[in-house]
């Protein structure tokens, strides 16, 4: 329970640093809410109203609780740009970066661990060597050029689907799925490619561990020691990969979003800072430490249960 404790206090605290920085940050760059919203060429009076029913008025300290209270309720106020509230926004985008974040990451554990596994087990064999070939000139490739292909085989030559023609869930939720898939391979390749290296790398390593010797001198088949001894122990540095992977792809993939016209969050905070749009920017921003946060902080819960001598330290 202490563990727990401490794990969520300093969580609770990194994420009231991260608040305050981030209101800070947008209090320093230079600009006017007001007139962001109105235009440069609005009256006088009515700039200095709509500051004052926007709060710009007030000091900084009465600002920033106001600016803390809101983020607790989910309220980040009202968009420059959009003039909507800046939390519909959001909720508006969210189908479209997390359905993306589960398929792809769905897709990473599916195919990552058999293939980890099977490097791992035929070592130097025929299957190793070209998982392996494959794997490292996938990593080079970024997701916005895998994106790109795709588009262009699946899309645009088989015309396995319409590019740009995203479907939002509430109409059509296989539609959505079918779209979704190709914008979550082009994000999961490079993934998997990481993932199998890291899990045949870490799975090596523990296999000339002593543990293992005593196991198949107990005799154990290889694929029980695999799977009841080996596999635990080696999933822990995998564990941290797997949690940065996950943060990276709820966090918004900004580019492969834009390839495929996914109206994502990533999509939303490229057009809002173009337009200046700072509530949308200091939301989006928060959303995404939040993630990060909130993701390390299961990957730490992960860890002791995984592995005890976390907790023991």
């Amino acid at each position: 329970m202490r563990y727990y404790a401490k794990k969520l206090i300093s969580l609770i605290m990194v994420l009231f640093l991260i608040m305050l920085l981030t209101f800070i940050a947008f209090q320093v760059i230079p600009g006017d809410g007001a007139l962001a919203r109105l235009g440069v060429d609005a009256e006088p009076e009515a700039v200095e109203a709509l500051r004052e029913s926007l709060g710009l008025n007030k000091s900084l300290p009465s600002r920033f609780f106001s600016f803390l209270g809101g983020a607790v309720r989910g309220d980040f106020g009202i968009s420059y740009h959009y003039s909507k509230p800046v939390s519909e926004l959001l909720a508006a985008r969210f189908p479209a970066t997390v359905g993306l974040a589960v398929i792809a990451i769905l897709m990473i554990v599916i195919i990552s661990v058999p293939l980890g596994l099977v490097c791992s087990r035929k070592e130097g064999g025929v299957a190793d060597r070209i998982i392996t070939l494959t794997t490292q000139t996938l990593m080079a490739v970024p997701s916005f050029f895998l994106g790109i292909i795709i588009t262009l085989i699946f899309g645009l030559g088989l015309r396995w689907f319409s590019p740009g023609g995203y479907i939002a869930p509430g109409e059509d939720f296989y539609g959505y799925l079918h779209y979704m898939i190709f914008p979550a391979i082009a994000i999961a390749i490079p993934k998997i490619a990481m993932t199998v290296k890291f899990l045949k790398t870490s799975v090596l390593r523990e296999l000339k561990l002593d543990y293992v010797r005593t196991a198949r001198s107990k005799g154990n088949t290889e694929r029980a020691i695999l799977w009841r001894h080996v596999l635990k122990n080696a999933l822990v540095p995998v564990i941290t990969f797997m949690g940065m992977v996950i943060a990276d792809v709820l966090a918004g993939s900004i580019v492969v979003e834009k390839v495929f016209n996914l109206p994502g969050v990533g999509r939303l905070l490229i057009t809002a800072i173009s337009n200046r749009d700072y509530p949308v920017v200091e939301a989006v921003v928060v959303y995404i430490a939040c993630v990060v946060l909130f993701v390390n902080f299961f990957v730490d819960l992960l860890y002791q249960k995984v592995d005890p001598r976390v907790r023991l330290k």
